[in-house]
């Protein structure tokens, strides 16, 4: 349970942050690039949830990864454990496959009752799935900062996988919530020579 008493601690004046583990590092490292990102995309989710009608399964689908995006910050700011690694254990929150396999089945489900694509789509259409374009690239952005970061620190690797898929899922998702309206907003290559 958190529990927080006073929002301010003073402690990193300095430019240094805490992890779980109680060690400190750079408010500039690429690890704290990785979680900040991680932090914005669920941000642009809220926004998006906000003008999704009340009930859309849309909505209940972003409040599962909503909540799922803190324990991924959680996961990136919990160094492995010497003993379990990266393994789920009572001291540790850890993204495990069964919530990659979840966002996957969602895709299917979601992509199932799609036209195929036949050319590139814009970010747009209605004001909820331009939102979601707008999340779905700072999940991009998030993963490239969570690879970078990995290249020179362990991170979880089904962290890594979830933030790949939840771009993917943002995306099939913009494409059902256009199909419901006026559909995708087509990319037409060099329409404006």
């Amino acid at each position: 349970m958190v529990k927080l008493n006073k929002i301010y601690t003073r402690t990193g004046d300095a430019g240094t942050t805490g992890l779980v583990d109680g060690s400190r590092v750079a408010k500039s490292a690429p690890l704290m690039a990785a979680i900040g990102d991680v932090d914005e995309a669920n941000s642009a989710l809220g926004l998006a949830v906000a003008v999704l009608p009340e009930g859309a399964r849309e909505a209940a689908m972003l409040a599962r990864i909503q909540n799922e995006l803190f324990d991924l910050g959680a996961d990136l700011a919990t160094p492995a454990d010497p003993d379990h690694g990266f393994g789920p254990h009572d001291m540790a929150l850890r993204i495990v496959p069964g919530q990659i396999e979840r966002l996957e089945a969602e895709i299917d489900a979601m992509n199932d009752a799609l036209a195929p694509l036949t050319s590139f789509i814009l970010p747009g259409g209605t004001e909820a799935a331009a939102r979601l374009h707008l999340a779905r690239a700072i999940a991009r952005r998030a993963e490239r900062a969570a690879v970078a970061t990995a290249e020179t620190r362990a991170l979880n690797p089904h962290a890594l996988a979830y933030l790949n898929r939840l771009s993917d899922h943002l995306f099939v998702m913009t494409r059902a919530i256009n199909a419901a309206a006026e559909g995708d907003i087509l990319w037409k290559p060099g329409a404006t020579r």
